[in-house]
């Protein structure tokens, strides 16, 4: 509470409540009603580059889908890593039923994000836009996946693992080709769109966004919407093709499913494996399922 207490003095903010924001796993997230009856959040990021990457992409969106508008950013000092005032949007996560009409402006969405060009595949630093290694998205995919092969041996059964190893280099072959570099939002799950009523009202969490692959983007689509209620597939496509083309789904998604997976295992490990239990046996089905063990 002590940071939060900072940052509000830091901001020279009139603040008459504050509340904790549930359910934000990187970043601190508070709710402040300020003395004019107006709400604000604040958010206080991991580490000094998520603060400047989603300042960036805040700037780089607010023209194109409905983000909150940063109304200011504080830099931190040697014990705060920094923050963000962002307005408050008037929506709910979608956590609920998503019906065809409300997947279809999610899709729609969802492209217009893709549609903006980003510089090159990487991402904002606090002291430019750092490119990925050679400016290529398929080493950047495999190598990270190399790095996290030890984190992993250590977690998962051995016959599990094995599994996953094998099965990655014969899904990663079988990949399209990228497109891009574009923006990517990298965490594109129901409680990161808000929704006011039956619309899209709009899109939050940008610390890990980045120019990439929209390849990689459809993970969550497909884990927490598509795969809740199948008839939401077609109708978010058909949003997405209203803006853009769709790559070929069935060949990337095999592939980031037990990207995404392997690298929820080392979050859970890096975080501590007993406070993210139900995440990582969350993981660990994804990576059985995907393997067929």
């Amino acid at each position: 509470m002590s940071s939060i207490l900072k940052v509000i003095e830091k901001l020279k903010l009139n603040v008459l409540n504050i509340e904790d924001v549930p359910e934000s796993f990187s970043s601190d997230v508070y709710k402040l009603t300020l003395a004019r009856g107006e709400n604000v959040f604040v958010k206080i990021p991991f580490n000094k580059d998520k603060l400047f990457r989603e300042f960036q992409i805040l700037e780089t969106l607010k023209d194109v889908i409905p983000v909150p508008k940063v109304l200011d950013i504080w830099y931190g000092d040697e014990t705060i890593t920094g923050a963000l005032l962002l307005s408050a949007i008037q929506g709910v996560p979608c956590t609920g039923v998503i019906d065809e009409k409300l997947s279809f402006q999610i899709g729609m969405y969802h492209a217009k994000l893709h549609e903006v060009k980003a510089p090159g595949y990487g991402y904002h630093l606090t002291d430019g836009y750092k490119l990925l290694e050679q400016n290529n998205w398929r080493l950047h995919i495999q190598s990270n996946f190399e790095k996290w092969k030890e984190p992993c041996k250590e977690i998962l059964d051995p016959e599990l693992y094995e599994r996953c190893i094998l099965h990655f280099d014969r899904v990663f072959s079988a990949l399209p080709d990228p497109d891009g570099p574009c923006m990517v939002h990298m965490d594109f799950r129901p409680g990161n769109i808000l929704v006011n009523g039956n619309e899209v009202a709009g899109i939050i969490d940008f610390e890990s966004a980045r120019g990439g692959s929209s390849e990689i983007d459809f993970t969550k689509v497909n884990r927490y919407i598509w795969e809740v209620n199948p008839r939401t597939k077609i109708p978010f496509i058909e949003g997405y093709q209203s803006i853009r083309p769709m790559l070929a789904l069935e060949r990337a998604l095999p592939l980031y499913d037990i990207y995404d997976a392997f690298s929820s295992v080392v979050w859970c490990k890096n975080r501590g494996i007993e406070k993210n239990q139900t995440f990582l046996q969350e993981n660990i089905a994804i990576l059985r399922n995907s393997v067929g063990y």
